[in-house]
């Protein structure tokens, strides 16, 4: 089946894949990382998303999972639950070559997160606006220990709603706000030695 076309794109910041414009549905509720937070984000990520195993919870585009994929991690699980973007999101993985690298689940974030599985390095949290779900999303991780232990969750939320609540032991290491759009990178409770 040949990949729909796609007036929606969005650029690949840095890495290996670098400049490469990548193409998602025209659908209302996709809403990528603006590049210049997508900029920042990986700043602060610089050497910790190198051989990373990281989860792209509410995919979307893909954005932040196909940046971290073209910086260096070994694994990205792409979460999406919408048929024509998981799609999209297998294609464009194809064409950049990141199929071995790139796993994408046609389930929904809550869904997934009730699977047991391997914990990762870095976890991507930017839900659809307006649903209020980086709490239960936080809540599940911590749970069901998803994150690895000193594991880095990154939050995008509407800058109005603010930071939500974290887990007990977890800390808050960057936030900033880009227009409407507020982020955060988090890590969750280091185990004792």
């Amino acid at each position: 089946m040949p990949t729909p076309v796609s007036r929606n794109s969005v650029r690949i910041v840095g890495g290996a894949w670098r400049g490469r414009r990548v193409a998602f549905p025209d659908l209302p509720s996709l809403r990528p990382t603006p590049d210049r937070v997508r900029e920042t984000l990986f700043n602060w990520l610089q050497f910790k998303v190198q051989s990373a195993r990281c989860l792209d919870l509410y995919a979307g585009s893909g954005a932040l999972g196909l940046e971290a994929l073209s910086r260096g991690a070994a694994e990205v699980v792409f979460v999406e639950t919408a048929p024509v973007v998981t799609h999209f999101l297998r294609a464009q993985l194809k064409l950049l070559g990141g199929e071995s690298r790139g796993h994408v689940h046609d389930l929904g974030a809550a869904r997934f997160l009730r699977t047991p599985g391997e914990p990762f390095d870095i976890v991507f949290l930017d839900p659809p606006f307006g649903q209020n779900a980086l709490p239960d999303c936080l809540e599940q991780l911590a749970a069901a220990q998803w994150l690895k232990n000193g594991g880095l969750v990154y939050l995008e939320n509407e800058r109005t709603a603010g930071l939500p609540t974290l887990p007990a032991g977890w800390q808050v290491l960057k936030s900033k706000s880009a227009g409407e759009v507020g982020y955060h990178l988090v890590q969750g409770v280091l185990s004792d030695p």
